[in-house]
């Protein structure tokens, strides 16, 4: 009698071949999990050292999906929940490209004016029928900045949506580069509007696939909207799943689809430059170079970080005292520095 046969491969001869593949299997497991001490091995010194810096909390790193290592300092642990500032300006940006994707928002192009109609000013300036989602997005509005010393007055304002929507025109909108957090307050807005739902719900909602994503807390202005881009608690862990997503171009690890890889594209393309860092600004990320390689990186006031190096495969989240400046104290210089030193390390070494 012949031997049975699959897809015309005698059975006698898969059992052996399974076994090859088995044992293939085990070695390329084994020489990936080395690879993996081997990294953690000389990340160790540099984390070491990263300690000098003191507004620095925490460190994850992870590269090919797997954290190689992680740091809590001076009692800080990568499992607690941390103020990550305008760093969530990121996680808007994934919503709103979630939301165009979904039919919701018709595009990057669509005027935020019939979005936002109820909240305009009694004597609008016409030039706010010219701003766009992707002007929003991209800090190209060309309205005054309620960032920096202009934040305190405007959430002491009745109406965070209107008190943004009024403030006097600094430029052309898609001119400049004016970051300002109540750009993202207004996306924030805009997605509680066309959804019916609130912004938390959303982002609980479709960055549910993604494991170990969960938002702690999040403010709210006086009309129960959720804070745009700032005043958002996440753990490290969870700031680091979400960056996960993006470096896998939109798909978590189990496989799932929850941001096009095409709105990744269009998020880390240079679309203005910043003014205040020189660093270039796509939708709701920043880009520049960093020890040779391209990085796109969220950043929160204090040095609440997320890098992302998809040249390694590498996503890195650095928080710090959320309390200190860290453009004007050189802090940001240092993570940028330290961000640096874990791409040498994770470099594998020339033959």
């Amino acid at each position: 009698m012949p031997f049975p046969t699959y897809n015309g491969m005698k059975r006698s001869l898969l059992y052996p071949l399974r076994l090859a593949l088995t044992a293939c299997a085990l070695v390329f497991s084994h020489a990936a999990l080395a690879q993996t001490d081997e990294l953690a091995t000389r990340l160790e010194p540099v984390l070491d050292e990263a300690e000098r810096l003191a507004p620095l909390n925490t460190v994850v790193v992870a590269a090919g999906g797997e954290i190689v290592a992680e740091r809590g300092y001076r009692g800080n642990s990568v499992s607690a929940p941390a103020n990550i500032k305008s760093a969530s300006k990121s996680i808007i940006s994934a919503m709103v490209g979630i939301a165009i994707d979904r039919g919701l928002i018709e595009g990057v192009d669509q005027p935020i004016a019939e979005l936002l109609a109820d909240d305009l000013p009694d004597d609008p300036d016409p030039r706010l029928h010219e701003i766009t989602v992707g002007n929003l997005l991209s800090m190209q509005a060309g309205l005054t900045r309620t960032s920096g010393p202009n934040y305190g007055r405007w959430v002491e304002s009745a109406n965070w949506v209107r008190a943004a929507l009024a403030q006097p025109f600094e430029d052309e909108p898609g001119g400049a580069m004016l970051y300002s957090t109540g750009s993202t307050h207004l996306l924030s807005a805009i997605l509680t509007s066309v959804s019916g739902q609130s912004t938390l719900a959303l982002a609980r909602d479709w960055l549910s696939p993604l494991d170990g994503f969960s938002i702690a807390a999040w403010d709210r202005d006086p009309q129960g909207i959720y804070l745009g881009g700032n005043q958002m608690a996440m753990t490290p862990l969870s700031l680091l799943s979400f960056g996960e997503l993006y470096r896998n171009n939109g798909v978590t690890d189990a496989g799932e689809r929850v941001v096009s890889e095409d709105w990744i594209r269009q998020s880390w393309e240079p679309r203005a430059t910043s003014r205040l860092s020189g660093d270039e600004y796509g939708y709701g990320w920043f880009l520049r170079e960093v020890a040779g390689e391209q990085v796109y990186y969220g950043w929160g006031y204090g040095g609440q970080m997320l890098y992302i190096v998809p040249s390694l495969e590498l996503t890195v989240v650095m928080t710090s005292d959320e309390y200190s400046p860290s453009a004007s104290t050189g802090h940001r210089d240092d993570l940028h520095r330290l961000l640096g030193e874990i791409i040498e390390a994770t470099r594998l070494p020339a033959d």
